[in-house]
């Protein structure tokens, strides 16, 4: 079998031959576009700063008609972008594109201007004429696969797609690089590979870099507590400081001591960021360690289910709200405050 060829068209040249039907959008077992704006807004930011995008793949029959195999989401987010008025969104990131303007000086020597445009809100009409020439000629990498026909087309479709995109948790996890490298060295502590109860799926789907995320930002930020993990990343990586993820890995440490089997289901995706908020502050007032887990387990055993604050019970806190709101998690904190103080016979709030 011969080696698909590689094929390299303009931007306008490409989707003008979507336009014209001999680039086909609509193979049989294609799926229908579902990006988001958001999506959307990013993939065409990509073009207009002359980032890369990965090639698109079509399938080739003998009559020369070609058919998107692997692309068809850029594609469509390209000619909506181009042809169909589609308006970038006000929540837009890295909306400031740069670029050169050709201009004539005093002297009507021509000279190249260094400018600048915000493409919130705007569509393609709305592009100088510099950025719309950018767009137009930025280049398109195709692989083409040969004497296809839709059964092959549809076995490449299959084949090409057949990978997990990123899950909400991975994708935030992108918006807090700078502290990347101290959440993955966490990530691998003890604590969590045998003191905390977490299925396989969550360990490989981004949970627990949620837990650790949402942690930092608890114990450090908690009035400027954000339900979406996102919006918390983008906080931290401009916010925090190292030595509030060290100090949430020395806890860590002091845990893995302590936590037994019969109460380390405690310290699940739901619940654990508040347990390690908890714990720090537990730290603040010298008591051993072993005391905390003393009161994690009549938290489990008995405080639970049978104790209650305002007449209202640990786990119907939530039961109104969504349990990442900022006013359910402080209101949670304090309930959890209260009890450990009243264990531990100490006097005063935290």
């Amino acid at each position: 079998m011969a080696r698909p060829r590689k094929q390299t068209y303009t931007m306008s040249m490409y989707l003008d031959k979507i336009k014209d039907g001999d680039i086909c959008n609509e193979a049989d077992v294609q799926r229908h576009f579902v990006w988001t704006k958001e999506q959307i807004n990013e993939f065409i930011v990509t073009i207009l700063t002359e980032d890369y995008i990965p090639p698109i793949i079509l399938g080739e029959e003998n009559s020369s008609q070609l058919y998107i195999v692997d692309g068809g989401q850029r594609s469509c987010a390209l000619n909506w972008f181009r042809n169909g008025n589609y308006r970038i969104t006000a929540s837009v990131e890295n909306s400031i594109i740069y670029y050169k303007k050709k201009v004539k000086d005093k002297n009507e020597t021509i000279v190249w201007k260094d400018c600048m445009y915000d493409v919130k809100n705007k569509t393609y009409d709305n592009l100088p004429i510099e950025l719309k020439k950018k767009f137009n000629e930025y280049q398109i990498e195709t692989v083409i696969h040969e004497h296809c026909d839709m059964h092959k087309i549809s076995r490449y479709i299959k084949r090409y797609n057949n990978h997990s995109p990123m899950n909400t948790n991975q994708k935030a996890f992108t918006y807090i690089d700078k502290f990347a490298k101290y959440i993955r060295t966490i990530l691998n502590h003890k604590f969590f590979l045998d003191c905390s109860n977490y299925t396989e799926a969550e360990k490989v789907k981004g949970t627990v870099e949620r837990v650790i995320i949402e942690a930092v930002m608890c114990t450090n930020h908690l009035e400027q507590w954000k339900k979406s993990t996102k919006k918390i990343c983008s906080y931290l990586n401009a916010n925090a400081a190292k030595g509030e993820f060290e100090n949430l890995l020395k806890n860590l440490y002091r845990l893995e001591h302590i936590i037994t089997k019969d109460v380390k289901d405690i310290f699940n995706s739901k619940d654990s960021f508040l347990f390690l908020t908890l714990f720090d502050k537990f730290t603040t007032y010298g008591i051993e360690d072993i005391q905390f887990a003393e009161f994690l387990r009549e938290f489990k055993n008995n405080l639970r289910e049978n104790k209650q604050i305002n007449n209202v019970f640990f786990d119907e806190i939530d039961k109104n709200k969504g349990t990442k709101d900022k006013q359910v998690i402080i209101s949670k904190l304090q309930f959890l405050e209260t009890l450990m103080l009243e264990f531990l016979d100490i006097d005063g709030t935290l």
